[in-house]
């Protein structure tokens, strides 16, 4: 009974390690990460997503530093890093904590980086460098440190995507033999003393005022063309105006002495027709042109006399000439 025993023990611990082995045997890596394998302390070959075959003892994962999620306590980022058998495939990204860094002008700024990458050679990864996330890190200020060292603050502030685009080339073109691709930079703050912060705020102020007072000034002088233009086309109007009645008053007039001018020529043509003597005639206009004008030297509304002209008895036998003349062409 005791042998019994003894040989199931055997049996069962037999099947334990033959199972465990197959276990450690068949690796089972999941989509988008991968493995290094090293037999016996030297590199074998690099385990891709699905199911994949090793030999148990002898080949073994080869480790890598790894950060894992960043936490903030107080003021500052902790991002702990562990040691990881599987390698992410997908992009990562690096929050930075806080630092210090100086331009060209000698200010003094603190600037906040989003670090954007992916590994792309595995290998390299493991084997070109020892602590990854730390050489990424140290690699990352630096470069920052030199770009920002090359330009003033105006720079700086207004020149974001230069300097992302400069520090993405730099980084990328430096961590090509890590097998990492650095996809972009982001600087996600920028903050500069607190003295500057509050001397860019009185320029930006007085640049407003200056633009205010312009805007006010061009307003002002836009609304002066106008109405100078305004007034000029009212008198160019005017102008025309009096001129067009001008011509049309001295055309009326023209026209009125044209027809009576007509009507006085057709009216002594009857005279001369009702009277047979020419020299009658005569003197019958001579005589009516002297009683209108003597009628309009007595005619005054603010006469107080009312002479006789000496000639008037003239004028009168004029008159009984001009009778008896009537008389005889009846």
């Amino acid at each position: 009974m005791v042998n019994l025993i003894i040989h199931i023990a055997i049996y069962v611990l037999v099947a334990v390690i033959v199972l465990s082995l197959i276990a450690k045997t068949f690796v089972i890596i999941s989509q988008s990460e991968t493995m290094i394998i090293e037999r016996l302390g030297k590199y074998k070959k690099t385990l891709h997503s699905g199911i994949n075959a090793k030999i148990p003892v002898i080949d073994k994962p080869r480790t890598i530093l790894w950060r894992t999620s960043s936490s903030l306590e107080g003021d500052n980022l902790i991002t702990p890093t562990a040691v990881v058998k599987r390698i992410d495939l997908r992009e990562q990204v690096y929050d930075y904590p806080r630092q210090n860094v100086i331009t060209r002008d000698n200010v003094n700024i603190s600037i906040d980086a989003l670090l954007y990458f992916q590994i792309t050679d595995p290998k390299k990864a493991v084997y070109e460098v020892a602590d990854f996330p730390n050489a990424i890190e140290k690699l990352t200020q630096t470069t920052l440190r030199n770009v920002i060292g090359e330009l003033e603050l105006d720079e700086t502030l207004s020149s974001r995507d230069t300097i992302n685009s400069k520090l993405t080339k730099l980084l990328d073109e430096a961590t090509d033999k890590w097998g990492v691709k650095v996809n972009r930079v982001e600087l996600k703050d920028i903050d500069p003393p607190k003295e500057i912060r509050e001397t860019m705020e009185k320029q930006m102020r007085a640049e407003r005022d200056k633009r205010a007072a312009i805007l006010t000034a061009e307003g002002d002088k836009q609304s002066k063309i106008l109405e100078a233009e305004g007034f000029k086309a009212s008198e160019i109007s005017k102008a025309e105006g009096e001129k067009a009645a001008a011509i049309l008053k001295a055309e009326g007039e023209a026209q009125a002495k044209i027809a009576k001018a007509k009507a006085e020529a057709e009216s002594i043509d009857l005279i001369k027709k009702a009277f047979d003597s020419p020299k009658v005639a005569a003197n019958y206009l001579a005589t009516m042109r002297y009683i209108e004008t003597l009628g309009t030297m007595v005619d005054g509304k603010n006469n107080k006399v009312v002479y006789m002209p000496y000639e008037a008895t003239g004028v009168l036998s004029s008159l009984g000439g001009i009778k008896d003349m009537l008389n005889q062409q009846n």
